[in-house]
């Protein structure tokens, strides 16, 4: 196994789960990384690949997935009897990051016999957080030969690359707050007088193909840096791509773990929340739908089913949510401000924004409250906006009771976040019992609540 995993928590526990996330992060640098480590770990224990453009054939308890544009994936598995469905349990996260994108055309030279990288922005970022770290390249190439056009990983492992901050001789204001131009101030470093390979030469050596046959790219930066857990009593742990990394691991361990005989598990991975989602493959997309919609025809025999195991249905949106700042409390709600260790966070807004409801609410409390979790609540202050979640327009297309979910860290979307390890452990925890209960709807409004074990 790529992971090895451990149902018991104990202070050993906390730790051995965090040096795992860290090496899940380190093997997900990108989206299209985050699936392919997904895919592994799947295979590894049993799952079975599904593809859209081909038929589906599915037999009783049994694991499968599906992914799209190869940076989100749908993993589910069947019960032992088709009579017993009621409905879906699912828990969506996001595969993306904030982070920079090669232009098509990126190489460029600059004064002193400097290489840089002409990059645009992937999502909001601190961008201070860049400076000084040493970066590498992942992300796809694709390839066009005899047998046509397909995608190659690449992920290359190694410093490559860096952004360079200005000499505060030179800049006299850095410290008194600054603005970034991504057409000036973050264009990495890559070269110096022409020693080295090119980009894309180095990635075809690599890959083993021809660099003319590299015909497009979808390639990223990414921080090198690697996990720690750190602190007095090491109850911080920080890293790269915490957001959302951490739910997604987290999601995973409690996914391959937990099923309720009455339910069907299921575990969505989404790309491009970090740009609103509005893609092919991101939440706003037919993906989760079309996947469950497929499921439930293929395996109940039927069309005329799915609307009623929809309701009966429950979505967790898992995305990591802002713990009140020590230097800055005043940035948070005065009664609704999470802490780092006090458990899984629910998040809540008036706006919609979050898609948590009143009974929604409740029953991730019950289910959290059965397994010893402790859950707190997170609101923004009212007059600051703040972030909204894959769980909002996923529910536009799904129309199922909904709780937006995360863990409290500092620092949401710098180059390296942290967070607490003991919380990591209690999501783990959450997303198992979360997925060992059964949600049936009485009536609009009145829900009957199963949870084994």
């Amino acid at each position: 196994m790529l992971y090895e995993r451990d149902k018991t928590m104990n202070v050993n526990d906390i730790q051995h789960y965090a040096q795992s996330l860290f090496r899940f992060i380190e093997d997900s640098p990108t989206a299209y990384g985050t699936v392919d480590t997904l895919k592994k770990v799947l295979l590894e224990h049993g799952f079975t690949e599904l593809f859209e453009h081909r038929p589906w054939q599915l037999e009783a308890e049994n694991g499968y997935f599906v992914t799209r544009n190869g940076s989100s994936i749908i993993a589910f598995r069947t019960p032992a009897q088709t009579a017993a469905l009621r409905g879906y349990q699912i828990i969506a996260t996001h595969s993306d990051s904030p982070s920079f994108k090669l232009k098509p055309i990126f190489e460029k030279r600059a004064e002193g016999g400097c290489v840089q990288w002409n990059v645009e922005k992937y999502g909001g970022m601190i961008c201070s957080s860049w400076l000084d770290r040493p970066l590498s390249v992942a992300g796809r190439v694709v390839v066009e030969d005899a047998s046509g056009i397909r995608t190659v990983p690449v992920h290359l492992r190694r410093d490559v690359a860096l952004i360079p901050n200005v000499a505060i001789h030179m800049d006299r204001s850095v410290n008194e707050g600054k603005s970034f131009n991504p057409q000036v101030d973050m264009l990495p470093l890559a070269g110096l007088n022409g020693k080295g390979a090119p980009l894309l030469s180095q990635i075809a050596a690599e890959l083993g193909v021809d660099e003319k046959s590299i015909v497009s790219h979808d390639l990223f930066l990414y921080v090198r840096d690697s996990g720690k857990c750190w602190g007095l009593g090491n109850e911080f742990l920080s890293a790269p791509r915490l957001d959302d990394l951490m739910c997604t691991y987290a999601a995973l361990e409690g996914f391959l773990d937990g099923s309720h005989p009455n339910v069907i598990p299921v575990l969505a991975v989404f790309d491009n929340e970090e740009i609103g989602s509005s893609s092919r493959q991101g939440a706003a997309s037919s993906l989760l739908r079309d996947t469950l919609s497929h499921v439930d025809r293929v395996w109940m025999g039927t069309e005329d089913s799915f609307g009623c195991h929809l309701a009966s249905s429950c979505l967790v949106s898992a995305d990591n949510a802002h713990a009140v700042h020590p230097n800055h409390p005043e940035y948070a709600d005065a009664q609704n401000r999470p802490v780092m260790g006090g458990g899984v966070v629910i998040k809540t807004n008036a706006a919609q924004r979050y898609a948590t409801d009143a009974i929604s609410e409740a029953i991730f409390k019950r289910v959290c409250a059965r397994a010893g979790v402790a859950t707190q609540s997170f609101a923004n202050r009212s007059d600051m906006a703040g972030g909204s979640t894959l769980g909002n327009i996923a529910v536009s297309d799904l129309p199922c009771l909904t709780v937006d979910i995360g863990l409290a860290q500092l620092a949401m979307h710098s180059a390296y976040e942290t967070a607490s390890a003991e919380d990591l452990v209690s999501m783990i925890h959450a997303a198992r019992a979360f997925y060992d209960t059964s949600i049936e709807a009485q009536s609009d409004g009145d829900y009957r609540v199963d949870t084994q074990g």
